[in-house]
Formats: C-alpha cells, structure tokens, sequence
C-alpha cells in the first residue's frame, strides 16, 4: 500500500502562483511513477501532469503545458506541482496519484488506471 497526503491548495488571484506538496509513504519503492489529477464541480476527474519516479521524465495535459511544472524530491518521497499563470478555469480539487507505471502510462491509463489516491486539496483561482 502506498499512502499520499497532499498540501498547499488555497484560494489564489488570476495569475498567481501556487506549488502542492505530495509526501508519499508506504511501500513506495515499489511506485514507478507519481502525479496530478484534478476535479472541477460538476465535472469528471482529469489527468493534469506525471513524473517517473527514477527517470525524472514528465508528461502534462495540454491545459497546463507551459504552466505548471512537477518534480520531484526523491529523498523525501515527496512530488510537487508548481502552478503559475493560474486561471480561474483551474479551480478544482488536486489530488496526488499514484501507480507501479511509467509518467507516460499514467497520463494514458487515466484515473481507472490508478492504483493510489491522496484526499485532494483545493485549489480556488478568483477572476
């Protein structure tokens, strides 16, 4: 089992900035790859970005591209989602994944494709 805690959801201005935090424990040297989805009120959950937990490759949804930014801190079992240039249509809850897969596989298999899930932080972007 793995378990994800994520952190740093809040409500920000158009334009604004904000990075969440995964911390990752459990049996997580046998998770390959790490990540984000998002669900928006109303709407279903969507794949936003993932990083392979070795190889550092990452892949985004083309919503975000150029926007945000994941790495990782491999020491401190730890992903982060640097998110810039926010928009109000990035409101959503964020929720942390992940699953024995490559970044590619992630973003391919979607949410029935991933094993492990955080609670979600809230992400609320004001126009």
């Amino acid at each position: 089992q793995v378990q994800l805690v994520e952190s740093g959801g809040g409500l920000v201005q158009a334009g604004g900035s904000l990075r969440l935090s995964c911390v990752a424990s459990g049996r997580t040297f046998s998770t390959i790859a790490m990540g984000w989805f998002r669900q928006a009120p109303g709407k279903e959950r969507e794949f936003v970005a993932a990083i392979s937990w070795f190889g550092g490759s990452t892949y985004y949804a083309d919503s975000v591209k150029g926007r945000f930014t994941i790495s990782r801190d491999n020491a401190k079992n730890t992903v982060y989602l640097q998110m810039n240039s926010l928009k109000p249509e990035d409101t959503a809850g964020y929720y942390c994944a992940a699953d024995h897969t490559t970044a590619q596989g992630m973003s391919r298999l979607g949410v029935s494709g991933t094993a492990y899930w955080g609670k979600g932080t809230l992400v609320t972007v004001s126009s």
